[in-house]
């Protein structure tokens, strides 16, 4: 068999930029040590399915150096205070996946002779972020106390989700990489992004947190939108991040999910319960963690009273951690992939505006799943 004439740096920067150590293989590349020792080659047909197993395009593999990677748009997180280098293969095809996508929107916006945004770039970081947070939520025409109304938290991302998508901004949840359910993304390294436009903004959610701190991510992600500012960001209450932007964003996204108004009225009722964080993240349809940093940015509990519950739920958490199922393939279409997007696309395609071909890329549903999604949208193809 023709061996591939590859260097050992090349393979093994692929298998750590995918996070793999050579046992992580076993079997299945037997020989891994001795390509990355330079002992031995790959034949090509090896090559080519340890380019998919570290999801590496192939040709990167012949090339003399490894390639510089840079994320696409500004990088925010300060997960633990840290700054973050390193961009797993996940997220960098997630990142490019939604970039394609509103690259499209965009361009079927505007020769469609849609209007821009007004709200996109509307709010400055000199603004006082409460205030944008409560014009957002009169944006978003969400009702007073309307989380308290939704019997549960996945109810309550899924409208929320809707309200956002109904004011022109594409909001795509999801916790694996298009529908590749072996490809899970990781919370650890990411919690969203905002990709900035006119005419097609988009915010997206890793769907592997919890539905709780999905809450809070989407309205984070929107507040960049307003901004008018793409990035890439771990949204959380539990210590201010370092950036100013973040913070701020933290701020109009408190403010939308806890109206310091509604607070107030609720706390009488709730502070001398056992769990009165929780009972608060129950009503209002956010993370505790949330909730508790909310009360305690309005002085309503002490420094040490929150870190104190923070420690303890964090711990509380990572124990009971599970899986969740699933669920219907086309229902989750409509977070993967988003009602809005997927009907400019299917009615693009049919229009003969955009090929089948590029429909089925652009929405990563192929052949008979595109048909039925469609069917499902009320667009019935031929």
């Amino acid at each position: 068999m023709p061996r591939a004439s590859v260097k050992p740096t090349m393979l093994r920067w692929a298998r750590e930029r995918a996070g793999r150590t050579v046992q992580d293989f076993g079997t299945r590349f037997a020989k891994l040590a001795a390509w990355e020792s330079g002992d031995a080659q790959p034949t090509l047909k090896q090559l080519e399915a340890f380019a998919r197993a570290t999801y590496v395009p192939f040709g990167y593999l012949f090339l003399p150096d490894p390639p510089e990677e840079r994320l696409p748009i500004p990088d925010l997180r300060t997960i633990r205070n840290q700054d973050i280098s390193h961009a797993s293969p996940n997220l960098l095809e997630t990142i490019h996946t939604m970039q394609r996508r509103q690259a499209f929107l965009r361009e079927d916006l505007i020769e469609g002779e849609s209007e821009p945004l007004g709200f996109v770039g509307s709010a400055r970081p000199a603004d006082d972020p409460e205030a944008v947070g409560k014009e957002m939520r009169r944006m978003v025409a969400l009702d007073d106390d309307w989380a308290g109304a939704v019997a549960t938290w996945r109810e309550a991302v899924g409208e929320l989700r809707r309200a956002i998508e109904k004011l022109g901004v594409m909001a795509v949840i999801n916790g694996v990489v298009g529908n590749d359910t072996h490809r899970k993304l990781d919370v650890e390294e990411f919690r969203g992004f905002a990709l900035s436009d006119r005419y097609a903004p988009l915010v997206f959610v890793n769907g592997a947190d919890a539905k709780s701190a999905q809450m809070f991510t989407l309205v984070h992600e929107l507040a960049h939108i307003w901004l008018g500012e793409s990035a890439l960001t771990d949204a959380d209450l539990a210590s201010r991040p370092a950036p100013d932007i973040e913070s701020w964003c933290d701020q109009a996204a408190a403010e939308f999910l806890v109206p310091a108004r509604e607070l107030k009225i609720h706390w009488p009722d709730v502070q001398r319960q056992a769990s009165p964080f929780e009972v608060l993240a129950r009503h209002f349809k956010v993370s505790p963690i949330v909730a508790g940093r909310r009360a305690r940015d309005m002085r309503l509990v002490s420094r040490e009273t929150f870190f104190t519950f923070y420690q303890e739920y964090i711990a509380r958490e990572r124990r009971q951690r599970s899986k969740t199922s699933g669920g219907d393939f086309y229902n989750n279409q409509n977070t993967r992939v988003g009602e809005r997007f997927a009907l400019q696309v299917i009615r693009a395609a049919k229009a003969g505006r955009v090929s089948f071909t590029d429909a089925y890329d652009l929405t990563g549903l192929r052949g008979g799943a595109f048909q039925a999604y469609a069917k499902r949208l009320g667009v019935p193809l031929p």
